[in-house]
């Protein structure tokens, strides 16, 4: 029963977003759903960039295990991210009228800053997509009973995911995310409360017996090592989530400024907040049944929540919660599929054809969207790293190698393009050798090194001597950007009328 009814929802999730697909006349309506998203659907996307795979199994595992000290880097680093992209980057981003980040590097720098940040971004993408992939292939093979293996599973959740979002695109995305933020979120919350109920004392035994054994103990011991650890992990998701492109996608769907900054801040207040749901589940699972998640924990602590629900709730919870996970991982692999496929397209592809028409450049974005589908999904199957490792690591290259050019080329304007490609190489390549020499017995986290020398290498290469492009005028940078977005909208509009 309980298969029928998942095998349903997934064939009305297709079908609505299908039906979006129907919006779609153009590349922009394709990648950035034509800038018209009203505030309610932005926040619902904004929500939806990070309650996925990572939200429901990994961070919610990584609690059970290692208390709130374990997830900075997830709610509490990537909801800041949120925020601070709404408050501080969406303004200037969303004027510039453009539809991906790579076009910002290629105006504020030049084509060859804009392609090597671009596959940066992209490179990220593989981890983040992959574990979406991974807990789409578990959900399938839990809710089967093992019937479908974890890896057929994740060929068949990733061929419906991408069944949908290489018709409809952005559409498809933020429909659907609207739709399934309510159905997470009424399920989890609905689960949370059938569980309490099951522990002795309610809600306040749990957060009780969390407290106890030191679960709720957020900063660590007074050790500054320890401590550029957990603002190493912090700043990897809060600042190296920021340079994305799905990030950057939800900002520029918005109808205003106004509504892409709010969105944005509401979207991610409410992800922060929602997050301790399933962490909440999880610890509750190890107070009802000690003997069996004890075992788990030590096995798999990513199957913690599914075995409580399977065995410990009625089907109509049970549908409830797999319908809401469902939910939360399709919106989020759906999004992180569209994001790098257009990017590559766009600041990749595009520089060689110059000339493209829009239909054409339309069926490039949907053939890449194709190929990184078959990538990730290939390198989901390969990978041995839990969800919530897959999703840390895949920002330490955008921390490294794209940061320090975006926040440079927006907010200082001496910010030159020798800078930026001093910045884009040293951070990559310290962050690599630190990487690959010492690893983990660094005292220092790697991406953190890298994030330091593409601060220094910003600095000497826009300060010193110009031997690669030139020096913007003394002009407000801004205004070059502003120049250069109402010239490319209005050599668009004709063919975007007809």
């Amino acid at each position: 029963m309980l298969v029928w009814f998942v095998v349903l929802y997934l064939m009305v999730s297709v079908g609505i977003g299908l039906f979006a697909a129907t919006r779609v006349h153009n590349a922009r309506d394709f990648a950035v759903a034509g800038r018209s998203l009203p505030l309610p659907v932005v926040t619902a996307t904004v929500f939806a960039t990070w309650f996925g795979a990572e939200a429901v199994f990994g961070v919610s595992a990584t609690f059970v295990k290692d208390g709130l000290g374990g997830v900075v880097a997830d709610p509490f680093g990537s909801s800041m991210c949120l925020i601070i992209a709404g408050i501080i980057f969406s303004r200037y981003l969303y004027k510039l009228n453009i539809i991906t980040l790579g076009d910002f590097y290629r105006m504020r720098y030049n084509r060859t800053v804009e392609v090597v940040t671009t596959v940066c971004i992209v490179l990220s993408y593989l981890g983040w997509v992959a574990a979406q992939i991974k807990a789409l292939g578990l959900i399938f093979f839990v809710v089967t009973d093992g019937a479908v293996s974890q890896n057929a599973g994740m060929i068949l959740g990733a061929a419906i995911v991408l069944t949908y979002t290489v018709f409809g695109g952005m559409f498809s995305v933020a429909i659907l995310d609207f739709v399934q933020m309510a159905v997470s979120m009424g399920g989890l919350l609905f689960i949370a409360w059938t569980v309490s109920g099951k522990v002795g004392g309610g809600a306040t035994a749990v957060f009780d017996h969390a407290a106890a054994a030191g679960k709720l103990d957020f900063f660590p011991p007074p050790d500054p090592w320890l401590w550029l650890t957990f603002l190493g992990t912090w700043m990897t998701m809060m600042l190296g989530s920021i340079p994305q492109q799905d990030v950057f996608q939800r900002i520029t769907s918005a109808k205003t400024a106004n509504i892409a900054l709010w969105g944005s801040v509401l979207g991610a207040s409410i992800y922060f907040c929602f997050t301790f749901v399933p962490m909440f589940i999880a610890y509750s699972a190890t107070l009802i049944d000690p003997a069996l998640f004890t075992e788990l924990l030590a096995k798999d602590t990513q199957l913690v929540l599914p075995t409580l629900v399977l065995q410990h709730t009625p089907l109509f919870a049970q549908v409830l919660f797999f319908g809401a996970v469902l939910s939360a991982i399709m919106s989020c692999s759906s999004a992180t599929l569209l994001a790098p496929s257009v990017t590559f397209a766009e600041n990749v592809i595009r520089g060689f054809y110059p000339s493209m028409g829009d239909h054409q450049f339309l069926r490039v974005m949907r053939g890449c969207l194709v190929v990184f589908t078959c990538i990730v999904l290939g390198f989901a199957l390969k990978s041995e790293a839990s969800i919530f490792k897959m999703v840390e690591n895949a920002y330490k290259v955008t921390l490294a190698g794209a940061f320090v050019p975006l926040a440079a080329g927006i907010f200082w304007r001496h910010a030159t393009t020798q800078g930026a490609l001093a910045a884009t190489f040293g951070g990559l390549v310290s962050w690599v050798l630190i990487e690959v020499m010492i690893g983990e017995a660094s005292p220092v986290p790697p991406q953190l090194i890298g994030l330091g020398v593409s601060i220094l290498g910003m600095l000497a290469g826009s300060l010193l001597p110009q031997w690669v492009g030139h020096r913007l005028p003394g002009h407000d940078p801004h205004a070059i950007l502003h120049h250069h977005a109402a010239a490319q909208t209005h050599h668009a509009e004709p063919e975007h009328k007809h």
